[in-house]
């Protein structure tokens, strides 16, 4: 089973969601349309004439179970995960079906993997949340990094984007992110996560060239401190931005992403270092590719993919270095990604 099988993308008319209603069709699926805006789902359905319109709002269990009826899988695009994960994965557990969802924020993911853990373990239900750029992108290079390492004292994860024009979606989350910490910073440190009011660091990074050493802000928190340490025996997981990146995606007059191909990318390219460290040795994973957004949705759906053909390691709540061959799937995305391992 596979291609041709039906997924619901909730969602599916935002700006990620559009990369996932292509990309799913690209790899030979069908998706089926839903989110909260029935007008905004149609307009979408007007380009992809025969797809499938099931509105849906995340207050209303009868809708959803109608959305998610006769899928194989479902793609959660819609954020504030906050708001919409936790009713979708109900009705996916009802539905018996995989779940996957896109999450960047922090406190979504680590309630659901709190919440949902054990009702998913016993139902055999498999539920991948941050299956993105952000989440599931440095769990996969930082569990290749490791290769046949069980365990390492500290992970860094750092990243170097060209630039960061955040899209509505980028900023909702983050606001909601914000407001439920208090401000706070979260870091991940001594094995458990720990929220921080003090001035994030800021330091220059050795990043591969051609980008070399770059000005980071230290501590900058992504979904990796909860995706890594849910699997990974790492007690210290450090993540980085780029500064340049993070004034721009906390400026409120930041721009959009702007479309520069066919594909509705954005010129916008990343490079993705990761490093983990255990006692005197170091391993280092890289990876390099273009538009942060866009790139979501080939990691999406080359998760659905493996999901639905079995080649998968374990079922619950579960992270995309546990449930996946690192290596292979990211060797899988080579025309979306570039990928090296120094070991």
């Amino acid at each position: 089973m596979g291609p041709g099988q039906t997924v619901t993308v909730f969602g599916a008319y935002g700006h990620t969601g559009r990369f996932m209603v292509a990309e799913l069709l690209e790899r030979g699926f069908v998706p089926v349309l839903s989110g909260r805006d029935e007008v905004k789902l149609k307009a979408l359905a007007a380009s992809y004439p025969g797809l499938e319109v099931r509105p849906a709002a995340v207050d209303d269990p009868d809708a959803l179970d109608r959305a998610l009826a006769g899928a194989a899988a479902v793609v959660n695009c819609a954020g504030p995960f906050a708001t919409t994960a936790a009713p979708v994965i109900e009705a996916a557990l009802r539905a018996g079906v995989p779940y996957v969802d896109v999450a960047a924020e922090i406190e979504a993911n680590a309630d659901t993997l709190a919440h949902f853990a054990d009702r998913a373990r016993a139902a055999g239900a498999v539920i991948v949340p941050a299956m993105a750029f952000f989440g599931a992108l440095g769990d996969l290079l930082a569990t290749a990094a490791m290769g046949d390492w069980t365990g390492a004292d500290e992970a860094h994860v750092a990243y170097a984007l060209s630039g960061w024009q955040p899209t509505d979606g980028t900023r909702a989350a983050g606001a909601v992110s914000r407001e439920r910490r208090g401000g706070a910073r979260v870091v991940y440190r001594n094995g458990r996560l720990d929220y921080r009011r003090d001035q994030a660091t800021t330091l220059q990074w050795p990043f591969p060239e051609p980008v070399g050493s770059r000005e980071v802000i230290g501590e900058f928190t992504m979904a990796d401190v909860v995706t890594i340490p849910s699997h990974l025996a790492v007690p210290e997981v450090r993540t980085y931005m780029t500064a340049e990146a993070a004034r721009d995606v906390s400026a409120p007059g930041t721009p959009t992403p702007t479309a520069v191909d066919e594909h509705g990318r954005s010129a916008q390219t990343f490079l993705v270092d990761v490093v983990v460290r255990s006692g005197g040795a170091e391993r280092r994973a890289v990876a390099r590719g273009r538009d942060i957004y866009a790139v979501t949705a080939p990691l999406a759906v080359e998760a659905v993919h493996r999901i639905l053909t079995g080649r998968t390691r374990t079922a619950g709540v579960v992270s995309a270095g546990e449930i996946f061959d690192a290596a292979d799937f990211l060797r899988s995305l080579s025309s979306h990604l570039s990928v090296e391992l120094r070991h």
